[in-house]
């Protein structure tokens, strides 16, 4: 806008704001120009564009994330391994790729027992061992579906009460997310999955043998601890033995892998209750899953590596006046007429971005802030606050993000929101910006912090040592189970973060909408018999049955292959649009053609059903469910990784409890009955219904989200605890 807009700001508003790049600009009470109050119809914080989640598009190769002084550092360990940004050294002495295109990200260590630098067939073996038993464990929740008549006359139950074999199920599954994820973090990924896979044989064996209904349903729950770390962990392992170069097509396989294991296993499942009954299926699985097992002792070793930065012990004598006097010269000093050039390097590529013609972000005076290491939960040590004048230290924010602006994301809403560790590695044409650079460096940009800290020496856990200085494991010393403790945090501790997460706007949006995405399919799914089986107008037997679920599997796929490349082409239009400046907030432009899919799919899957349309046509708004739920999945889990990328590990729990307890647990109680009594047309009108005023909630989101990330920044809810 212009400057005389600017300087009215009592001016009435209009509808250009929201449109453009900026609008009036605040002014504090000593009449010092703040930044602009809107852009792009997203109300900025008050004192500072320097918030966490925002990033600074430079170029393919170059993204600048703001705020780094103002978040805060880690108390704990992540499932999801973190790095730190550095600025580029000017030999550039990293690690690349054999034909020296691609500087490896994260850098791998000299030890060959460093997960990153085990051979490729290791490691592909490991992801494909792992996907197996993914396909398999996502597949269990609607894997009865088909049978649930069959088994309401073994047991001589009402058909709706069957779902309670998949409600209590997906709630064994929340509980074990949350018992699992830190029981990983702190000794390892290898017992637990290794823990689960006989857990999984053991409560398959047991729904096989069941002699009543209750004890079926016991059986499911524990079924559903047993499978959860196929929702929690997976990512990690993936982040752990792969290069962000390597994770896109390797993430592809394992999306793939769980999306057919969603929608195909009912499937199969169908054709055995068809031909051998229901126990069947379960004797079957136990089978398969001692099969996987067996491939997870070979091929999934533990891949835990320490790469978290550490402050250096402080020596207890003060440096002599002759190393004060030579350090002065180490640190980058800005004076009013230079400025700090804005190296800050990411790993992720971003999007082609155009510079416009002026930018129009301003910093506003504030005081010194700086996020030091956390402390040694041994010793007490760590960065203590100290002098503005001293040298800040960067957060400990990872340079590995599981999502960011230009990430494709790579699963559906059946999938889980382990594709937030999905990373493209291709790059786009992007020009270079001086202009824009140069001004970002002086006046919001983090280069200033992170250039003075280039020094980073480490304290990596004991594992980690000793697996440094060891020669080379041979493979029948990596089928060891146990290590040991991993991590000092305290279980209790890192198991309640999820939790606290959830009084994050951003993170309980997300929870919401992922919850729905995936909770809707898992309601049809119950619905399935009652319609097709049960009903008066198609009379289905258990194969057919089964058959439906293709539409929802190639929905699955359409969205996957949608969602990213429509998400990424309105993030980088938006991004261009606002000078170079992505936010989160931009991927809820989403939500649209989600409420419309999904909205649309569900009410005309109950409305035809009850009117005895041909059965092309439920099955049809079944997939288009399918597809606006891979949507919302997608949206849901990159707006809440870019929005807290430091607690990407906790935000996997956070999402999957969510969906599991507060969607798949509740809604499995009622909503069967409620078919029966109503019909499916009224079911399913207000359930359209429910899912479109959740998501009108995106659209506060989208105005306050950013003025909601720096206000959970100040409170500093997780750190506190």
């Amino acid at each position: 806008m212009s400057e005389d807009a600017g300087a009215h700001p009592k001016q009435k508003a209009s509808w250009l704001p929201f449109l453009s790049r900026s609008s009036t600009r605040e002014k504090d009470t000593e009449g010092r120009t703040g930044p602009p109050k809107w852009n792009m119809g997203i109300l900025n914080d008050r004192e500072t564009i320097e918030v966490p989640g925002s990033v600074l598009l430079l170029a393919p190769d170059k993204n600048e994330p703001l705020g780094l002084r103002n978040a805060p550092a880690r108390t704990s360990h992540s499932s999801i391994p973190a790095g730190l940004p550095l600025p580029e050294p000017e030999v550039d002495e990293r690690k690349k790729t054999n034909d020296g295109k691609i500087i490896l990200e994260p850098q791998p260590e000299d030890s060959a027992n460093d997960p990153l630098n085990w051979p490729a067939w290791r490691r592909d073996s490991a992801l494909l061992s792992l996907g197996m038993f993914c396909m398999i464990g996502g597949g269990m929740t609607p894997i009865l579906a088909a049978g649930f008549g069959e088994v309401a006359r073994d047991f001589d139950v009402p058909v709706h009460e069957v779902s309670l074999t998949t409600g209590l199920y997906m709630m064994g599954m929340g509980l074990g997310s949350v018992v699992f994820s830190p029981t990983a973090i702190l000794y390892g990924k290898r017992p637990v999955y290794l823990f689960g896979a006989i857990l999984f044989i053991l409560t398959s064996v047991w729904c096989a043998l069941s002699p009543n209904f209750t004890s079926l349903v016991l059986a499911r729950i524990l079924q559903g601890v047993a499978v959860s770390p196929v929702e929690c962990l997976p990512s990690a392992t993936i982040a752990e033995i792969f290069f962000l170069h390597e994770r896109a097509f390797r993430i592809g396989i394992y999306t793939l892998l769980l999306l057919g294991g969603k929608n195909l296993v009912p499937l199969v499942s169908a054709a055995i209750i068809n031909r051998l009954g229901w126990r069947w299926v379960f004797w079957i699985v136990t089978m398969i899953v001692g099969f996987c097992g067996l491939l997870l002792f070979l091929f999934v070793p533990e891949t835990f590596w320490d790469r978290m930065p550490h402050a250096r012990k402080k020596s207890s004598t003060r440096p002599g006046m002759f190393r004060r006097f030579s350090s002065k010269h180490q640190v980058p000093q800005e004076t009013p007429g230079t400025t700090v050039p804005a190296e800050a390097h990411l790993a992720q590529p971003a999007p082609a971005v155009t510079p416009p013609a002026a930018s129009v972000h301003e910093s506003t005076p504030r005081r010194p802030a700086r996020v030091g290491f956390a402390e040694d939960p041994e010793t007490g040590e760590g960065e203590k606050e100290e002098k503005p004048s001293d040298t800040p230290t960067p957060a400990l924010v990872g340079n590995e993000s599981p999502a960011g602006p230009s990430a494709s994301a790579s699963s559906n809403a059946p999938s889980g929101p382990d594709a937030v560790a999905s990373e493209k590695a291709e790059s786009n044409s992007v020009r270079d910006v001086p202009d824009r650079r140069a001004y970002f460096a002086e006046h919001d940009t983090e280069s200033q912090s992170i250039a003075s800290s280039q020094r980073v020496t480490g304290e990596p856990q004991a594992y980690t040592t000793a697996m440094r200085t060891m020669p080379p494991k041979t493979f029948a010393q990596q089928l060891k189970i146990f290590h040991g403790r991993l991590n000092k945090d305290k279980w209790h501790k890192v198991a309640i973060r999820p939790l606290i997460l959830l009084s994050y706007p951003a993170v309980l949006w997300s929870s919401v909408v992922y919850a729905c995405s995936v909770g809707w399919l898992i309601v049809i799914s119950e619905s399935v018999a009652v319609i097709f089986m049960e009903g008066h107008y198609y009379e289905f037997d258990a194969l057919q049955t089964g058959l439906v679920y293709i539409s929802p599997f190639i929905g699955g796929i359409l969205g996957t292959a949608v969602a990213g490349k429509v998400s990424d082409i309105i993030v980088k239009a938006m991004a261009r649009r606002n000078g170079g400046l992505y936010e989160p907030e931009f991927r809820l432009i989403m939500a649209i053609p989600v409420a419309i899919s999904t909205v649309i799919g569900l009410m005309g899957f109950g409305w035809s059903a009850q009117v005895g349309n041909h059965w092309m046509v439920p099955t049809t708004f079944f997939g288009i469910v399918s597809f606006g739920c891979s949507l919302g999945s997608t949206t849901s889990i990159t707006f809440c990784v870019d929005s807290y990328r430091q607690y990407a590990g906790e935000a996997l729990v956070t999402l999957n409890f969510c969906k599991n307890i507060f969607h798949g647990l509740v809604f499995s109680l009622f909503v069967t009955g409620w078919l029966s009594d109503d019909g499916p047309k009224t079911v399913y009108i207000w359930i359209g219904v429910i899912q479109l005023i959740l998501l009108v909630g995106t659209i506060p989101m989208y105005i306050y989200g950013k003025r909601a990330r720096m206000w959970t920044v100040r409170k500093n809810f997780m750190e506190r605890f």
